[in-house]
């Protein structure tokens, strides 16, 4: 019969060291006393665990801070050394690449063009964006986000044809490419990393039971529940564009990976077709959306067909979403990418009225509020997360 474990010298200096570090990370550059305050610990003990930590690599001197009258603190940070993680963000037409150190300041950028008929096998253009950012030191992990996901019965990438994804079309996909770049690799749905950006810096923010839409050239979307993200059995959960839809072709008659379903209906190339047919013009659908709110502003037919127009699209979106909330009853609803993105505040209302309209549970609408890229946010958020764990457990004998 086991019992509790206890808490042995060893054990409570790892949760000791692991709660210092975390408030390290949290607050920046702190003293052995804010430390000491911050975590309950006497001065001898936090005298202690930062001459361990430092010794460890994991924590550096960051100058004294002046305070009462004849005294001065020294002032302690993590080192950003201690580790260095990459992310990867792999589209049809390029490779960004971000490199961070632990503390998550971003110490490397490089895009690396792809062409349509990309040369050469999938490492060497993976490395090659890696080299690019120029990492100041040895990656410990890199996590690459794809326009497809992993199949975990499997272990290849599924959701996405051939011609979309050239080159990833491996066997046992996440060991090869780790095996292969030298460094522990992680692949994940590129939707599915802007939730966790989202979750992390963004409009979801402290919701534990959101959906994510992705509304672009084309859509998907990805779903949190209780904190963590849902995959499905096959990693599809969230492969909304593909879902059937009043309205739009099946896969029956288009096949398996054609533009049919939700996509279809609410897919940049679908919605830059419809406006035009309300009068509004653009170079691609973003432009053309865009217009669309800024004539819907104005008076007469112009405005009314203008209007008329968003109010389309917001209602091939709402359907969608509704069939998704019937299911998922999320409290939360983020929407993302290129078609919403560029309608705005006067999309979302849009939206949101027409979703309410359409289901029983009313959860929240929001426009997504992080800033930059957030593929690659959200892949430095999972890599940090795994390496941070790995680092700040290295105190703890063996």
């Amino acid at each position: 019969m086991s019992g509790p474990v206890p808490g042995t010298p060893s054990l409570l200096r790892a949760i000791n060291d692991r709660a210092a570090l975390q408030a390290l990370l949290d607050r920046g550059p702190l003293t052995r006393p804010e430390i000491g305050t911050l975590t309950g610990l006497s001065k001898p003990t936090a005298s202690q665990l930062l001459s361990r930590l430092q010794e460890a690599g994991l924590v550096v001197l960051d100058g004294v801070r002046e305070g009462l009258p004849g005294r001065t603190a020294e002032v302690y940070r993590i080192n950003p050394a201690a580790a260095y993680v990459a992310a990867l963000d792999v589209t049809p037409d390029r490779i960004a690449a971000t490199v961070a150190d632990i503390t998550g300041t971003v110490v490397g950028e490089h895009t690396l063009p792809t062409p349509r008929r990309p040369h050469g096998e999938l490492l060497d253009r993976l490395g090659a964006a890696l080299r690019g950012a120029e990492p100041p030191g040895e990656l410990r992990r890199v996590v690459i986000g794809v326009q497809a996901a992993i199949d975990p019965s499997t272990g290849t990438l599924g959701y996405a044809a051939a011609k979309d994804v050239p080159g990833w079309q491996i066997p046992d996909l996440v060991p090869t490419l780790s095996a292969g770049l030298g460094v522990p690799v992680d692949v994940e749905n590129n939707v599915n990393l802007v939730a966790v950006a989202e979750q992390a810096h963004g409009a979801a923010r402290g919701h534990r039971d959101f959906v994510l839409l992705w509304a672009d050239e084309g859509i998907g979307s990805a779903i949190v529940l209780g904190g963590r993200m849902h995959r499905g059995a096959t990693g599809g959960a969230g492969e909304v564009g593909y879902m059937p839809t009043p309205g739009a072709p099946t896969a029956r008659e288009s096949g398996r990976y054609a533009n049919h379903g939700y996509q279809a209906l609410t897919g940049g190339p679908a919605v830059l077709k419809l406006l035009r047919s309300y009068g509004v013009r653009g170079t691609d659908f973003r432009h053309a959306i865009a217009n669309a709110v800024r004539a819907a502003r104005g008076q007469g037919q112009r405005a009314d067909d203008a209007g008329a127009g968003l109010r389309d699209i917001a209602a091939r979106l709402a359907v969608g979403l509704a069939a998704i909330t019937s299911v998922v009853d999320p409290a939360l609803i983020v929407l993302t990418g290129g078609v919403v993105m560029s309608g705005g505040e006067t999309l979302r209302e849009l939206v949101e009225h027409e979703l309410h309209a359409l289901t029983i549970p009313q959860p929240q609408v929001r426009l997504s509020s992080v800033e930059g890229n957030p593929v690659l946010a959200g892949a430095l958020d999972l890599a940090l997360a795994t390496v941070r764990e790995e680092v700040f457990s290295s105190t703890v004998p063996s």
